[in-house]
């Protein structure tokens, strides 16, 4: 059981020695860019939220 366990683990240490990692500029710029499209998205469905809302108050008083 051991065995299998001290394999797995090299085997993990072997797959994330593989990985290339982004440097800290990609990171930075693409958090950033994630940050801006969240907020554009949020305002999008906020808008439409609040114009559905509109419409069906509309809809219901008549």
């Amino acid at each position: 059981m051991f065995e299998k366990m001290s394999n797995f683990f090299k085997g993990v240490r072997g797959e994330v020695a593989r990985v290339t990692w982004p440097s800290r500029a990609e990171v930075i710029t693409l958090t950033g860019l994630i940050l801006l499209v969240v907020t554009i998205l949020t305002i999008y469905i906020w808008g439409v939220d609040t114009i559905v809302q509109g419409l069906l108050r509309v809809f219901i008083q008549i």
